[in-house]
């Protein structure tokens, strides 16, 4: 037999210091309104003489922490009858039946029962009874410090001076009349008011009573869901979970910045109009879908034309045990190709740069052809130099490695660094690159930001013809996007849309890890630096976040 004496251990505690009467407050509290002693007559009373000795900061304190714990009515109407601090969090989460609110109500102060008026959850009839205070909860009380509160000066009554008055016929004599020591007397209370002082009082009611609303209730988390996209990959119907996380989401996962993204394997099927399983899907935020999803779908295509119609597939959580994440063994593999960069790198460079040594005879006289030859040599190292150098990105962005920083980056300055770089590649395609003049700014790691243009406009170069121009415009967008349109060269027109990422171009001189590969390292820097790249039907589009929209977030958070 056991014999839970906690109620009674708390009842019997000396009283006598401040400190001792707040732990005793705060213990009582707490094991009454979540459950653990029931409310005792002995306990309520002494918690209602306790009350005025509590500091109002522990009392306040011990109030938001019964928010959502269902405290007995008792406890209930001795929280919601103190200081409307107190009252508020148990007030806004309260449980009680119709006959103990209505029996609460004339209890509480108007700005207590303000709290319960804002509540959606009860039952209608408390909402009625609610109504039947009338005009008095709405009446504005001065909530001000008693300091802040001038006293209303008395209003002198007129006083009339003594006249001397010479003696005049009486027929002459007019009617004496008193003269005003003060003719601008006070205000009279019952008439005109200053603004200053309604504006007072209205900032102490705000301040004391404005409450914020209860929050929503806790979102269950759904186990699957169903979708269909449109043949662009757009998502365009869902069924099992909330449709605004989803709806508009692309299976591309650098198709639109946000805070849901596929993996690549949704990506690559789209492209090539196949069926994937068990392709990664995050989402952020709070509703029900938030989460990890594997998500499973198969092609679909209109009977008569055999046209691609888009996407149907279902999505499921992850399994007991089951993770959805890059496994192990694709970690240790990207790892091991950042090791193999590493070591490439390094005999790469000594090759450059022993050949740039023989080519500008720093060591010695040097005949032509050899000098030649060492150019030839050099020029071949930094190509090499540099697809080692994509490898190492790729697998850094791959891996979740890429260190980016915060920078402002002007893309005037940029451009014509970049169109100055590239003008012996422009004069050995036969292309002209054009770059509008601009002074917007992106914001991203600066040289993130470059490596990306660079690489975008040197493979959009490469792939340039004869007497082809190749035009970049820039623009800000509403959204606080900066899109850079470059027009598409007219050799990846046999790849339309998004399938030019499959261009395997090995056999020409365009690039030597291959234009595709090159596009598609591009995307994802794009997509690190939370931008996108679309490609149209004659343009490709880069969207970076603007510089001065960051800068603007960033000062309203301070």
């Amino acid at each position: 037999m056991h014999f839970d004496d906690t109620l009674e251990t708390v009842l019997a505690a000396d009283l006598s210091g401040e400190g001792a009467r707040a732990s005793v407050w705060r213990q009582l509290v707490d094991l009454i309104g979540r459950g653990r002693v029931s409310p005792d007559p002995r306990a309520i009373a002494l918690l209602h003489d306790l009350r005025d000795h509590v500091p109002r900061t522990v009392r306040i304190a011990s109030a938001r922490d019964l928010e959502y714990a269902r405290p007995p009515v008792d406890l209930v109407a001795l929280l919601a009858t103190d200081v409307i601090e107190a009252a508020l969090p148990v007030l806004r989460s309260a449980s009680l039946s119709l006959d103990q609110w209505q029996a609460l109500l004339p209890r509480l102060s108007p700005p207590a029962r303000g709290v319960v008026r804002n509540r959606r959850d009860i039952d209608p009839a408390v909402h009625r009874a609610l109504d039947s205070f009338g005009s008095v909860d709405l009446v504005l009380a001065d909530d001000r410090p008693a300091e802040q509160v001038a006293p209303l000066a008395p209003v002198a009554e007129p006083v009339a001076a003594p006249v001397t008055v010479e003696p005049q016929p009486a027929a002459q004599q007019p009617a004496p009349e008193p003269q005003l020591l003060d003719p601008v007397a006070e205000p009279d209370p019952a008439g005109p008011f200053r603004i200053a002082d309604v504006m007072a009082r209205i900032e102490a009611f705000e301040r004391t009573h404005d409450g914020a609303p209860p929050p929503p209730p806790p979102v269950a988390p759904q186990d699957s869901f169903r979708f269909e996209a449109d043949a662009t990959g757009q998502i365009r119907w869902v069924d099992g979970v909330s449709r605004a996380p989803l709806i508009g989401l692309s299976l591309d996962f650098c198709a639109t910045p946000g805070h849901a993204r596929f993996d690549a394997i949704a990506a690559g099927a789209l492209r090539k109009r196949a069926p994937f399983r068990d392709a990664r899907l995050t989402i952020g935020g709070d509703s029900d879908a938030t989460g990890e999803w594997f998500v499973s779908g198969v092609p679909a295509f209109d009977h008569a034309t055999g046209r691609f119609i888009g996407y149907r597939g279902t999505a499921r959580r992850p399994y007991h045990g089951e993770r959805a994440e890059p496994s192990p063994n694709r970690d240790a593999g990207i790892a091991q190709l950042r090791q193999l960069v590493h070591e490439l790198r390094t005999p790469a460079g000594a090759i450059a740069g022993f050949a740039e040594m023989i080519q500008q005879e720093l060591l010695g006289p040097v005949l032509p052809v050899y000098r030649d030859r060492a150019g030839a040599i050099l020029n071949h190292s930094r190509d090499l130099v540099a697809v080692i150098d994509d490898l190492d990105l790729a697998a850094r962005i791959d891996g979740d490695a890429l260190d980016l920083r915060d920078d402002r980056v002007a893309l005037g300055p940029l451009f014509d660094v970049i169109a100055t770089d590239l003008v012996s590649l422009c004069e050995l395609r036969g292309t002209l690159l054009e770059v509008e003049p601009t002074d917007i700014a992106v914001a991203g790691d600066r040289r993130a930001v470059e490596r990306l243009l660079a690489r975008l406009l040197a493979t959009l170069v490469s792939a340039g013809g004869h007497d082809e121009s190749i035009h970049v415009r820039v623009g800000l967008e509403g959204d606080g996007y900066v899109a850079i349109v470059l027009d598409r060269p007219q050799a990846l027109d046999a790849w339309p849309g998004d399938s030019v990422f499959d261009v395997d171009d090995g056999e020409e001189d365009m690039s030597l890890l291959g234009t595709g590969f090159a596009l598609r390292l591009a995307r994802n820097l794009a997509r690190e630096l939370d931008g996108t790249l679309v490609f149209g039907s004659a343009t490709l589009t880069l969207r970076l976040p603007a510089a001065n929209v960051v800068e603007i977030g960033r000062a309203q958070r301070r």
